[in-house]
């Protein structure tokens, strides 16, 4: 059994715990139980189960720590990690930064667990398969795709009287629609907690669509145009971009939240003011663990607020040193949308393009988040408000900080990843080459 209940764990982690003789020990205990299938050229390919449990202890003296895993939870077991690890950290250097794990914190409600995701049969895996297998056959097009679920949990304990749980589920779904002439490529992607969120039939058409409507695309020369970025376009840029809100990176000069001379950009309107960026464990929609990988206690944060940056993340050790408080990591993003829809978007630009996703980003320069990549799996020419054609795809160069400057229109919001991302509309996004992949 890879799933215990909080009593289960806390029992198993006490048990550990109490094998230790170490100044300090922190055991974290994992588990889950996940299913999967795929498919490629219009046929199911693997499918399976997975099992997983695992426990990780850590063991100090003084700054000297040491860390050994097992997967076997019987005493004799038990006994024999923790040794192990308390060996290691007998041998291991002292760490200057080390930290003392923590007291016992106040965590908020969670709500990442379903039990209809928890519920998910092998059937309902083939269903989800035959909903994009079949269509696609019946237009024509070739669908490869890949759905998986877990449920698990995710618990810790620690000398110093700290214990935290947590359960939780997911469903992941990425499906790549091929026309069979070979000159069209659609593309959709979905997450959620709960299964009942889920529309597998939906999902697969709108890659249908795509792969259909992009057929024959045409050159078009590279340059600054006016784009509509679906919500899977923008979330690596803006995810690349949140990294940036690293406080230690950017006091130390290393981020584009450093400021020349010293200091950080705390505080200072970088990007349009309708930009609003936060992360909230309890979101109902992108719903996240109420604790971080070290037991610190997450909230709801603001992190842009009208354009401007109002806070940073703070490791433990990095805010001892400042003197302030900690803020852990956040475990999603949440971007404000607007009013449009995409038929909107549409219809008010004159001249632009529509990009369905952006892949392979890498970094250009790290001090002003600039980054390149590619389109794919659907780009489009936009001429006085309708779509007219499907367009090669281009390599871009482009920052997010430039991008959310650029900003015209806001739409709806869309899960991506974990996060909340909405469809926006950017002037002058910079197309630099073309590229002759679908």
């Amino acid at each position: 059994m890879a799933i215990y209940s909080k009593e289960e764990a806390k029992q198993i982690l006490e048990k550990a715990l109490s094998f230790s003789t170490a100044d300090t020990c922190e055991i974290n205990l994992n588990g889950s139980e996940s299913g999967n299938i795929r498919y490629a050229r219009n046929t199911v390919s693997t499918a399976g189960h997975r099992s997983n449990q695992n426990m990780t202890v850590q063991c100090s003296y003084g700054k000297k720590s040491g860390v050994a895993t097992i997967d076997e939870f019987d005493d004799a077991s038990l006994k024999k990690v923790v040794k192990r690890a308390e060996e290691l950290a007998k041998l291991s250097p002292e760490n200057p930064e080390f930290m003392e794990p923590l007291s016992q914190q106040e965590y908020l409600d969670s709500s990442t667990y379903s039990a209809s995701t928890s519920k998910i049969t092998p059937e309902f895996r083939a269903k989800v398969a035959a909903s994009s297998i079949e269509p696609a056959a019946a237009k024509d097009v070739t669908a490869a795709g890949f759905l998986n679920d877990s449920a698990g949990f995710a618990a810790m304990m620690n000398s110093k009287g700290l214990f935290a749980y947590n359960e939780s589920t997911s469903v992941n779904f990425t499906v790549t629609m091929r026309s069979n002439d070979g000159t069209g490529s659609g593309w959709v992607t979905r997450d959620f907690n709960d299964v009942d969120k889920f529309d597998a039939e939906e999902a697969s058409q709108i890659a249908i669509d795509k792969a259909l409507q992009s057929r024959n695309a045409k050159a078009i020369e590279p340059g600054k145009y006016t784009v509509i970025l679906e919500p899977a376009a923008s979330a690596q840029l803006l995810g690349n971009m949140f990294g940036s809100f690293n406080a230690r990176r950017a006091d130390e000069g290393r981020s584009f939240m450093s400021k020349e001379g010293g200091g950080t950009k705390l505080g200072e309107k970088i990007v349009d003011e309708r930009v609003n960026l936060w992360s909230d464990p309890q979101h109902p929609d992108v719903p996240s663990a109420p604790w971080a990988g070290d037991g610190q206690a997450r909230k709801k944060m603001s992190w842009l607020e009208g354009g401007v940056v109002k806070n940073l993340f703070y490791g433990r050790y990095w805010a001892k040193e400042k003197g302030v408080d900690p803020i852990p990591f956040p475990s999603n993003g949440i971007m404000d949308g607007g009013d449009a829809s995409l038929e909107d978007m549409i219809k008010d630009t004159k001249k632009g393009i529509l990009v369905t996703r952006l892949w392979y980003i890498r970094t250009v320069d790290p001090q002003t988040l600039l980054y390149t990549g590619l389109t794919r799996d659907g780009t489009f020419f936009i001429e006085n408000g309708k779509i007219k054609h499907p367009v090669k795809n281009f390599r871009f160069n482009e920052s997010p900080i430039i991008m959310l400057n650029n900003l015209e229109t806001l739409g709806r919001q869309v899960r991506i990843n974990g996060n909340l991302i909405p469809y926006m509309k950017v002037r002058d996004f910079t197309f630099t080459s073309l590229s002759d992949a679908v």
